[in-house]
């Protein structure tokens, strides 16, 4: 198991100038970075990689920015958008060495409405049937994919773990993972360490978030049970801190951060880290 760190919390969109970010995370101690690629072009993949490697440091996962028009279960167009994009991303993985493409990649983010009954089997259809093409060149590629449920608020299509397993079952690919967000389960989940246990040997992707996307541990949550059920299930893959502040506006826009959650975001990964490590013994 490994600490990471979403560059979210310090920077949009990455670039190759975000690269600068790595030499501290190292210092303060983390193992892996997760890299949010709002668009392929913002990077030199072998460059990031040549970067990470001097710092010591992996790229533990891509995170999808799942922006307008990237939409499986949208028109044609939103269909291929999000399929050109996504594979640019898996290649972009093989080229950092990163094992992993993670979050909702399924919809487009904030696309939270009351959808007809007679319409949900089709949009799920549209995924499955998406996500199999996709899984499929992720499988040749060795890269795994890990579906992130979101809270209702920022999606109507996946919001359990529940509906993460049914798709993950509906997709039938050893490449299509579960990715887990206590941050989301704190809102959708009638109790985590329930959810991560079900989740099993699904699970490969894991964010650490405080329930007001601040410090995790300097918030409401129960973590002794969350990490319990993880260490139950044998959880191997990253935990990672995805916080966000109001120091990088246009995340906070999309996110809904009206407010400094804490004196600074310094501070959110620094005692964020300290206070994982201490959760899980580490």
């Amino acid at each position: 198991m490994r600490f990471g760190i979403n560059s979210f919390l310090f920077a949009s969109p990455f670039t190759d100038e975000s690269t600068k970010l790595f030499a501290q995370f190292k210092k303060w101690g983390f193992q892996t970075v997760e890299i949010p690629i709002e668009d392929p072009s913002h990077i030199n993949a072998a460059h990031v990689r040549a970067e990470l490697d001097k710092a010591g440091l992996a790229c533990g996962s891509i995170c999808a920015c799942m922006g307008p028009g990237r939409d499986f279960r949208g028109t044609a167009e939103e269909q291929k958008t999000a399929m050109v994009y996504c594979k640019a991303l898996i290649d972009q993985a093989v080229v950092l060495g990163c094992p992993s493409l993670i979050g909702p990649v399924y919809s487009v983010v904030g696309k939270a409405d009351a959808v007809e009954p007679k319409q949900q089997p089709k949009e799920w259809a549209l995924v499955v049937k998406n996500l199999k093409v996709l899984a499929k060149y992720a499988e040749k590629k060795g890269v795994q994919i890990c579906v992130e449920p979101l809270n209702r608020f920022e999606t109507d299509f996946l919001n359990t773990c529940d509906q993460g397993l049914k798709l993950i079952a509906d997709v039938g690919s050893p490449a299509l993972k579960l990715h887990l967000d206590t941050f989301h389960m704190n809102i959708e989940e009638k109790n985590q360490a329930a959810a991560i246990k079900k989740a099993g040997k699904h699970l490969a992707h894991f964010h650490a978030c405080g329930t007001d996307r601040g410090t995790p541990g300097n918030d409401s949550l129960q973590w002794e049970p969350i990490v319990k059920a993880l260490k139950s299930i044998k959880y191997t893959g990253d935990v990672v801190i995805e916080s966000f502040t109001t120091d990088v506006k246009v995340i906070a826009r999309a996110a809904a951060i009206w407010r400094r959650m804490e004196p600074t975001r310094d501070e959110i990964a620094v005692k964020g880290l300290k206070n994982l490590k201490k959760a899980f013994g580490a």
